[in-house]
């Protein structure tokens, strides 16, 4: 096992030394430690996922779908294990090379006592710099989803969504969450 000596930054080389399956994050710099998602986190992104799966149905391949843990290397010192991630498939070849090098086009995230901070705000503006089209936020607790959409470089609130609505996707056009399956 790597023992994280104390530094005040890492970086992507520090981070491709930890040992596979490693619960970090490098975030800013910062190497980011996350316990195990609780069961209900897990189960929303199967939801999620298999939503989308269903959705894309033979194009699934085409494209590039997946759930954590997979990393997406933004920089130097950002390296994120987003809960969900889906690059189209004519910019799949561009930027899936063993790991995700760039902004997938839509990253989601599913909020958790433990990560709020971080993906409500260091993350989301990462996502934002570096060009992910679209960024849905999961709250569990308020059974709500948010999605951000990219627009001359900066995120809008395209949608909020309560639970038993639809949240509509502009990347997958026709394609709608609907929260009440997600949350049920």
């Amino acid at each position: 096992m790597l023992t994280v000596e104390k530094k005040k930054k890492y970086t992507a080389d520090d981070y491709m030394m930890l040992e596979e399956g490693a619960p970090f994050q490098l975030i800013n710099y910062d190497l980011v430690m996350a316990p195990s998602p609780i069961p209900e986190h897990q189960v929303i992104s199967r939801r999620i996922t298999v939503a989308m799966s269903n959705f894309l149905g033979d194009k699934i391949d085409d494209g590039f779908l997946v759930y954590a843990p997979a990393d997406v290397k933004f920089d130097k010192g950002n390296i994120f294990q987003p809960d969900v991630l889906y690059v189209t498939p004519e910019r799949k070849e561009q930027i899936v090379k063993g790991h995700v090098e760039g902004a997938p086009d839509i990253v989601i995230e599913i909020l958790s006592p433990s990560n709020a901070y971080y993906d409500l705000i260091q993350k989301k503006d990462i996502y934002e710099k570096y060009g992910v089209r679209e960024y849905i936020i999961f709250d569990p607790i308020a059974n709500t989803a948010s999605l951000y959409a990219l627009k001359d470089g900066v995120y809008y609130l395209h949608q909020k969504a309560q639970e038993n609505e639809l949240l509509n996707s502009l990347v997958l056009a026709g394609f709608s969450f609907d929260l009440g399956k997600i949350f049920k």
